[in-house]
Parts: structure tokens; sequence; C-alpha cells
């Protein structure tokens, strides 16, 4: 607003400085005032300023011809061209074609009434305002474009990060295989060791000291690689850098989907912020694999509904678009992202089931449903 109050500011010093040519100056210059005045608020309330200046005109004008004060007109009044510029760039094109209506109109009066040439002001008008549309036009494309580069770097970003984070569990589970095998190697080569101990204690010395020797000896490795192993897992991870789960999880993921230029209708029933979080966990990964693939696969125009219901022993996700073209053939294979196969492993791991294919009538269909109650 302080910008618009600079313009409205502006437009209103013009007319002051226009003052002394009017017959009636204090009433040209309080004119001046309310026409001006409105400008400030023009990207607040946008449709309530343009048809303010309007009737503000056509009252400028009424009164002009009353006085029969002719020799000049208020320059505050380019804030009509100000106002279509707004409703192009802030509205749509509907509103601004009602106004530019209402313009004509205006001007019609004003060349009825106050005896202008049509040749001379017709033409100024017409040529002004359009100069104002097709520059509220141009600013909008850019500016629109702008977000939607914008939207969609952030999108990368967003999965540029997802990946860095499946990549991480993807490792610490590798680790954690590895982990497993040390320890169990080592505990059953000592067990052994300890048994041929025990019963060649008496009989045969010398093999029991062997075996003890053995078993401190594959305790002090298994020690060894134990703390390598667990030295690979102490990070220190925030929990700003944990993905977010649960119903404003999903609500941020469709949010950035539509910056990016995705249509995403969002239906969520019932409680999910409380359901265990591996289950949410799930869920949130889910739909973010599924939007992302209707974003870059589905073609333009495509919409995509997103369903998310906890029921009595379940949740059940389900993510529906209409996308006309087809996906590549490694869309859902892995590639840069988990993909279908990534969604399935996880689903399994969550003990659910998952249906994904293309639907009779075009669009592509993920349906999950992850149980509630989890085996340990």
């Amino acid at each position: 607003m302080v910008a618009d109050s600079m313009l409205a500011f502006a437009l209103f010093v013009l007319d002051a400085l226009t003052a002394p040519q009017a017959k009636y100056s204090l009433l040209f210059v309080a004119m001046g005032a309310c026409i001006a005045a409105p400008v400030v608020f023009r990207r607040s309330h946008p449709r309530l300023v343009a048809w303010s200046l309007v009737m503000l005109s056509i009252t400028t004008t009424v009164i002009t011809h009353f006085l029969d004060d002719y020799e000049i007109g208020h320059p505050s009044l380019l804030g009509l061209g100000i106002a279509l510029y707004t409703l192009v760039a802030y509205v749509g094109r509907r509103d601004a074609a009602i106004f530019v209506l209402a313009l004509i109109i205006d001007a019609a009066l004003a060349l009825w009434l106050l005896e202008q040439s049509l040749t001379e002001v017709g033409g100024f008008i017409a040529v002004f305002y359009a100069l104002c549309w097709i520059t509220a036009e141009f600013m909008g494309a850019r500016t629109a474009y702008d977000q939607e580069v914008a939207a969609r770097l952030a999108v990368a970003d967003y999965d540029r990060e997802r990946s860095a984070h499946e990549a991480v569990i993807a490792e610490r589970t590798r680790i954690a295989r590895e982990l497993h095998d040390v320890v169990a190697h080592a505990v059953s080569v000592m067990v052994v060791q300890a048994d041929g101990a025990s019963y060649a204690l008496r009989q045969n010395p010398a093999a029991a000291e062997t075996a003890l020797a053995n078993i401190s000896s594959t305790g002090r490795e298994a020690l060894g690689e134990l703390r390598r192993t667990v030295a690979l897992l102490r990070t220190d991870e925030t929990p700003e850098q944990m993905p977010q789960h649960g119903s404003a999880g999903i609500a941020r993921v469709a949010e950035m989907m539509q910056r990016a230029g995705l249509t995403v209708e969002v239906q969520q029933t019932g409680q999910l912020d409380d359901i265990p979080p591996r289950v949410s966990l799930g869920v949130h990964r889910i739909v973010q694999e599924s939007l992302t693939n209707v974003l870059r696969h589905a073609g333009p125009n495509a919409r995509a509904r997103v369903e998310v219901e906890r029921r009595a022993t379940d949740v059940l996700v389900e993510i529906v678009d209409t996308g006309r073209s087809a996906p590549p053939p490694n869309a859902f294979t892995g590639g840069g992202g988990n993909g279908l196969v990534g969604m399935r492993e996880r689903v399994a791991v969550l003990h659910g089931t998952l249906i994904a294919g293309r639907l009779a009538g075009g669009g592509w269909r993920v349906r999950a449903v992850l149980p509630l109650d989890l085996p340990d």
C-alpha cells in the first residue's frame, strides 16, 4: 500500500497543479482528492476501486456539465487506466472486459455532456486503455511465469531432499544388515568355541586353551567391526530435516504441486494426525510420489484427486489423475525416485495392499490400503 499511496498522491498533485486553471479551484481539488484516494486500495480491493472510480468519473462529468467548467479535465482520472491494469493483472479478463464496457459508457457520456471532439479525445482514450490492458497482460504473464518457475524449482529441491533422505534410509538398512551379519557370525563362532572348550577343558587343556584364544580373538574383531558400523549411524539429524507427516504434510505436498501448475483436489477424512508414525510416513510418501509422477508424466492440464480416509482398522489412500499421455516405461520402475517398485516395497513392509494402473477412460490410479495395527 505504500507504493499505491505514493501513486495516489502523485495523481492528486497533478490535480492540484491543474486546479488554478479551473473556475472553481477548491471544488476541483476536492474532486481530485476523491478520485485519487481509492487508488490506495487498488490491489487489496480491485473491483471496488475500479467501480468507485467509474462512479466518480461520471459524477465529475455531470458536475462539470452543470457548472459549465469545460476548460480543464481531471488528470487524476488516469486512475481509470490504473484500475483497468489492476483488474487484468490481478483479477481476470472477464471482470476487466465488463469494466471496459463501463469505461466506454463513461467516455461516451463525457463526449456528449462536455461537448468534446470524438476524433481527438476518443482516440487518446482508446489508445490509453489499450496500452493499460496490453501492459497488464505482459506483466501478468511474466509474473505467472516467474511464479511457476519458482514453484517448480521448489518441487525440484523438495524432490532432491526426498531422494537424499531415501538414500540415507537405504544406506542405514544396508548397515543394519551388515551389523546383523557381524554380530550373528561372531556370536555363533564364540558359542561353538565355548562349547568345544567346555568339553576339552579336562581331557585336552591345549585344545581348550586354543578355543578360548579363538573366542577372545573373535570377540575383539567383532567388537571392532561393531564400533565401525555403529559410527556410521551417528548423525546430527535435526527434527526440521524429518519429513512432515499427517494431514499438514499432505496439504503441504498438494500446495506445492498446485504452485507448480498441477490442479490437485485433496479430501482427508478422519483423524490422520494420531496414526502410527510408520503408517503416517507411508501415506505421505505414497501421495508425494504419485503426485510427482502426475506432474512429470500426465501431460498438460492434468488434474489429480487425492483421497485419504482413516477407517476403523486401516487407512485408504487413493490418487487418481486425468492425464492423457502415457508415462515413459521407466516412470514407475525406480528411475530417479522410488517409483511403483518403491511404493510396493513400502506398502509390503507395512503389511498393506497396493493397486496401480491405467484407467479405462484415461488417467492413472494408485490405491493403497495400510493397516493401523502393525505387528512388532
